[in-house]
């Protein structure tokens, strides 16, 4: 497997996982969203956005700044599939990033995936 198919599998993952979650919840991504847009439309859906934490819940600042960061995460993988990853033609001669990168952006997604699968399963509607 190249690196960059293990980029472009990161984010295809989360889309995957996200579409999943909103259909088994009777929901349809808002158009055609790009994977910023569709994690923010999960975490409205599963009440993971800094809003739905009180501020009196133990950690709140911090899992507020938790909550905020999935963006940060979101916005990253999808970043590096477009510059380094499947679904865009490159030249011969384009260089890509390097194994731990594509480990980075891989267990990065996979975190993410793992933490709203079992969110939803929690908040099971």
């Amino acid at each position: 497997m190249t690196l960059g198919l293990l980029i472009g599998t990161a984010k295809e993952l989360v889309e995957t996982v996200c579409k999943t979650i909103l259909e088994a919840r009777g929901k349809t991504p808002q158009g055609s969203p790009d994977l910023p847009k569709l994690v923010k439309q999960i975490a409205k859906e599963l009440k993971l956005t800094p809003s739905d934490i009180p501020d009196q819940a133990k950690a709140a600042t911090t899992i507020k700044r938790l909550l905020s960061n999935l963006a940060t995460i979101t916005n990253g993988v999808a970043e590096l599939r477009n510059s380094y990853g499947t679904g865009h033609g490159k030249t011969a001669n384009t260089k890509g990033l390097g194994l731990r990168h594509s480990k980075l952006a891989v267990g990065a997604a996979s975190t993410l995936a793992i933490f709203l699968i079992e969110t939803h399963n929690e908040k099971s509607v």
